[in-house]
């Protein structure tokens, strides 16, 4: 190699060295911004006014009994086909990533033999909780938001129609339906 080709390639990597430098130092005073005191956002809340889990909810939800009334389970066993990906509902069906739900109604939360539940799930069935057709409604609609940290992954059912049809379709799932609400 002679020196003429290296002093080239040299002078070539030391200008662009340059250029790179000067547009840095030049960028940064012109568009230079200052640390902040403190990082992030302070969001203030008053005191006490944390609600319980799912108050927000319960509060926004009407009473399903009336809509059970007039539930279609055939629309229900078509809402049902979102929910068949992670459930069985049929008597002795296994259970996938979430536990079968043949005859769930009236049945104790998460006492499903063979699944193991999340602890959020766990937590809220220590008080001896069954899926009647409140609770079954309120974690229709955003089950994480009802039993936060919940390991379901579903978004939910906004339309009350729905939640009653799906509700009635798994009422037909049991030796001997829990009556309706009056």
């Amino acid at each position: 190699m002679n020196s003429s080709y290296f002093n080239m390639i040299s002078s070539a990597f030391l200008g662009t060295v340059f250029v790179v430098l000067t547009i840095s130092f030049l960028s940064e005073s012109l568009y230079h911004s200052d640390a902040p005191e403190q990082e992030g956002f302070v969001i203030e809340v008053a005191e006490g006014s944390a609600a319980p889990a799912g108050a927000a909810e319960e509060e926004a939800i009407p009473d399903i009994g009336p809509l059970l009334a007039s539930a279609d389970p055939a629309a229900g066993e078509k809402v049902f086909k979102k929910c068949a990906a992670c459930h069985t509902i049929e008597d002795g069906g296994a259970n996938k990533v979430g536990p079968g739900l043949w005859n769930i109604i009236g049945h104790p939360v998460g006492a499903k033999d063979g699944f193991g539940y999340s602890a959020a799930l766990t937590e809220y069935a220590a008080g001896g909780t069954t899926w009647d057709y409140e609770n079954l409604n309120k974690f229709f609609l955003k089950p994480k938001a009802y039993i936060k940290g919940t390991a379901m992954g579903f978004a939910g059912l906004k339309k009350e129609k729905d939640r009653a049809n799906l509700i009635a379709y798994m009422r037909t799932f049991s030796p001997s339906p829990v009556a309706l609400p009056e």
